[in-house]
């Protein structure tokens, strides 16, 4: 398999880095504030009902099992944070797809110092707002069938959290790596080739962001520099 995997997660936090660089700056707050407001909103509601739903879960085991609790305690945890960080990234981007492919173009355009023929423009996010969702919704229908295959491996302690992780990593390298993609007319199964082509780094950059979603707080930064991340693995690996 072709890539590095720490290379891959460097991606991330270049990307973060980047961030502040005065022309991105104005392209990151519009990503920023929706992705605060929306994680905001469902973590708050989310978290309200995961102890419930941590009781529901063990409830059934008998008292003379009561250590395995203190096993499956931290699993679930890891597996529901997983669950609900790709669920509510997932969510975000939908709504501000067309303004992270803006930050991408702008973020090629400072790697490679050449320009690129796109949205250009807060104007020309709004205008392609329909064209976006309708890509993440492409992204979206890509991710069930796998999400639920994933979803009967959860019942499987200790499996659910690493399948999780691992179709995490390959959903989110795919995600945002279709932002630089996309502003060059590239099509969806164009995208999915590329990543497979370099696997590992592409795994590397999707499993650090997908850890990074399943943080809160964390997760309220994480999109804009993963999408400035994948602008950076597109245009060293990708590309070529």
């Amino acid at each position: 398999m072709r890539g590095n995997l720490a290379r891959g997660a460097s991606y991330l936090t270049r990307g973060a880095g980047l961030l502040k660089h005065p022309s991105l700056r104005a392209f990151v707050v519009v990503p920023l504030v929706l992705n605060i407001l929306i994680f905001g909103a469902l973590l708050a509601l989310g978290f309200s009902y995961l102890s419930d739903l941590m009781d529901s879960m063990l409830s059934g085991i008998p008292a003379w099992l009561e250590f395995i609790k203190w096993i499956l305690w931290p699993l679930i945890v890891i597996t529901v944070s997983l669950i609900a960080g790709y669920f509510f990234t997932s969510v975000a981007l939908i709504i501000a797809s067309p303004f992270n492919a803006l930050l991408a173009e702008k973020a090629e355009e400072l790697i490679t110092g050449r320009p690129v023929n796109s949205l250009e423009g807060f104007s020309a996010a709004l205008a392609s707002i329909p064209r976006s969702v309708l890509r993440e919704l492409v992204k979206l229908l890509y991710y069930i069938p796998m999400a639920l295959l994933v979803l009967l491996l959860s019942f499987i302690p200790g499996v659910g959290a690493v399948a999780w992780l691992l179709l995490g990593a390959w959903m989110m390298s795919i995600q945002f790596v279709d932002y630089p993609m996309d502003n060059h007319q590239l099509s969806f199964s164009e995208v999915k080739r590329a990543v497979r082509s370099r696997r590992l780094s592409s795994l590397g950059f999707g499993g650090l962001v997908a850890l990074c979603t399943a943080i809160p707080l964390v997760n309220f930064f994480v999109v804009p520099a993963a999408v400035v991340g994948a602008t950076l693995l597109w245009c060293e690996e990708l590309q070529q």
